[in-house]
């Protein structure tokens, strides 16, 4: 479904952008036209984006779903982006906006360019405040209403203390807080984020270098070695699969069975969590107010401590992939 933007006073409404977010995750495509999104979203999906060899073709944002391993991947072909994307030229600030709620960024290029175009985007996202492949710092600032600012840390950082530390909380308007450090290698550009992070994303990120049919056997050697990186030819069909693979790896969703009180379980379509979930986040998936009947669960798999026997278990519990659910309700 494609959300409408508000019309404001200088005129109607424009075209649809935003994507209403649906399915187990969202990923969404960033590039320069013409570097094969929507011929890869084409390729993956059973939606046809319009795909020609000339820039600019796709100018809304375009969703389609990838489903595999029993998940049903939300995959957007975002508008092609220019330089000054993230200063609003070419609707470009709506782009990176848009790319913030992804859980997994892929940015695909031309593998017959020059690096540069890999930077340029980097930089894009950078501005907007998608950090790729980054964790958040490790520090936290509690605000204060007396006290003075205090920096705390079990190592001494390299880069700040805590007069640059006081300067810069006092340039965002706070003069009371305690701050802590767990990091020795927080920057400058780290305790930035920190202040600012409710307008800060950290996003996995995966390099995609298409056309790699029209260059020398060593470059795409080269180009494949690169970190996070995966390469591709949507003309030839060669390494999508690829691709696809290792979407699903970044993305690390679990696969959940379900089984009824003397059923054997449901191997047919898993339920699909995220990472890191617990019992609780299987009873959100089912129905939010599912864990108020809660009454206690049943766990096979990795995630039972006694091995393939099944373990009893709370809301608190943490599943694994493949794990065998049965769910009790008062």
């Amino acid at each position: 479904m494609l959300l409408e933007p508000e019309g404001g006073s200088g005129g109607g409404k424009g075209q649809g952008f935003e994507v209403q977010k649906s399915g187990d995750a969202r990923v969404c495509l960033i590039g320069y036209p013409s570097v094969g999104k929507s011929s890869f979203l084409s390729k993956v999906t059973k939606t046809k984006s319009e795909a020609a060899a000339y820039e600019f073709t796709t100018l809304t944002s375009v969703p389609g779903v990838l489903e595999y391993e029993g998940a049903e991947i939300q995959v957007v072909d975002l508008p092609g982006i220019i330089r000054g994307a993230s200063e609003g030229r070419g609707r470009g600030r709506q782009v990176v906006a848009t790319a913030k709620t992804a859980d997994l960024i892929i940015i695909i290029l031309d593998a017959t360019k020059s690096h540069q175009q890999r930077e340029h985007l980097e930089r894009e996202l950078e501005a907007i405040g998608i950090r790729l492949n980054k964790e958040r710092p490790n520090m936290s600032i509690k605000i204060k209403k007396t006290g003075g600012i205090k920096l705390n840390c079990l190592t001494p950082p390299k880069y700040i203390d805590e007069k640059l530390v006081t300067s810069i909380l006092k340039d965002y308007k706070v003069h009371n807080a305690d701050v802590m450090v767990r990091d020795e290698n927080i920057t400058v550009d780290d305790l930035i984020d920190v202040i600012n992070e409710q307008h800060v994303v950290y996003t996995p990120c995966l390099y995609v270098y298409n056309k790699v049919d029209s260059v020398s056997l060593e470059e795409v050697d080269r180009i494949a070695r690169e970190p996070n990186t995966v390469v591709m030819s949507c003309e030839l069909d060669l390494g999508i699969q690829d691709v696809v693979e290792e979407v699903w790896y970044r993305l690390d969703l679990l696969r959940l069975y379900t089984k009824r009180r003397g059923t054997a379980p449901d191997f047919r379509e898993p339920m699909v969590v995220r990472h890191d979930s617990s019992i609780e986040d299987v009873c959100n998936s089912i129905h939010r107010d599912f864990k108020f009947q809660f009454k206690y669960a049943l766990v096979w798999g990795s995630s039972s401590k006694f091995g393939n026997a099944p373990q009893k278990c709370g809301l608190n519990h943490k599943v694994h992939d493949q794990d065998v659910v049965s769910i009790f309700t008062k």
